[in-house]
């Protein structure tokens, strides 16, 4: 009985196929409503997005009161008495440690603005030391925000020229449209979960493009494999075949990474942690846009088959 790993099937007979149509209904519900809750209401800079510093502009500031706690409620009511608009004050690390995060008001200088809270807080909590100060302005934040879109559908454009060189240009429509599956529900769960999107958030969602993207690769070649192999097999068997080919490996990887991120989300710290929801979620949405997006897609648009000369046997030379 161990490894435990000896207790998955060697070999698994699913018929993905068979649930492609109720996969896809669930899947545009899915993506509209992701849609709906990321870009409701139309403003700038993020939508319905919970947007941090990076994009909206603002600063963060890290602070020590050791040896004694700090007092968070303290904190955040002096804060909020001095109009910085969205206050955020949270335990960062030990006990004694705090991130606080402020809008710089409208007309006032950042740098006087940080002043001014710095003496603010050492007034509220006593000794303090301030680790770090991140100032963010106005117009970085919106260079920032449309360099991480740009960020995204370059990576997405990249990956369909890559699978289109690969295999053909029908792998790589499959390929971009879990790709797109997978980067709109990522942003969903953005949403609906109120997670900060930042900067971090944006490399996570990179990572799960790529992530998904290597899923997607492994099936892809098994396929082609099985379509040079099964030329008279009908395509929705050799789908079948292909991922159920590739199960185990696809279960082994991601279980593996998801314990890390598991790890990573417990023990990281409220910095680390949306990130590693993010990728723990793309992950899981990965694997299933794999299997239940782009491997559809060949099914509906099909794929060459029986165009490849079959090659000569060799004639058996005689042993003198």
């Amino acid at each position: 009985m161990w490894p435990l790993i000896k207790l998955l099937p060697i070999k698994t007979n699913f018929h993905f196929v068979k649930f492609a149509r109720y996969a896809a209904i669930l899947s545009a519900i899915a993506v509209i409503a992701s849609l709906a809750r990321a870009l409701v209401p139309f403003e700038p800079p993020c939508g319905g997005l919970n947007c941090g510093i990076d994009f909206k502009g603002g600063t963060v500031l890290e602070l020590s009161t050791a040896p004694k706690a700090v007092d968070l409620a303290t904190a955040r009511g002096a804060l909020e008495r001095m109009d910085l608009g969205d206050v955020q004050v949270q335990a960062f690390g030990s006990a004694d440690q705090a991130m606080v995060r402020f809008q710089t008001p409208a007309g006032a200088s950042p740098a006087e603005t940080v002043d001014r809270v710095k003496a603010t807080l050492t007034q509220a909590l006593g000794k303090v030391t301030f680790v770090r100060t991140d100032v963010v302005g106005p117009k970085v934040s919106g260079e920032l925000f449309n360099a991480g879109l740009l960020a995204l559908l370059l990576s997405i454009g990249l990956m369909l020229v890559y699978i289109w060189f690969r295999f053909e240009l029908q792998f790589g429509v499959g390929a971009v449209v879990a790709l797109f599956h997978d980067v709109f529900l990522t942003f969903g769960i953005i949403a609906f979960a109120g997670l900060e999107f930042s900067l971090t958030t944006v490399a996570a969602i990179l990572t799960v493009i790529g992530y998904s993207m290597n899923d997607t690769v492994v099936v892809f070649d098994r396929l082609r494999e099985n379509l040079r192999k099964y030329k008279r097999m009908p395509l929705r068997e050799v789908i079948d075949l292909s991922i159920n080919e590739t199960l185990s490996r696809t279960v082994i990887t991601g279980v593996t990474a998801l314990l890390a991120l598991a790890g990573l989300a417990v023990f990281g710290g409220p910095t680390l942690f949306g990130m590693s929801i993010v990728l723990m979620f793309g992950i899981i949405i990965g694997t299933y846009s794999s299997i239940y997006v782009a491997a559809p897609v060949i099914l509906l648009w099909g794929v060459k088959r029986f165009d490849e000369p079959a090659e000569p046997l060799k004639t058996a030379v005689p042993r003198p």
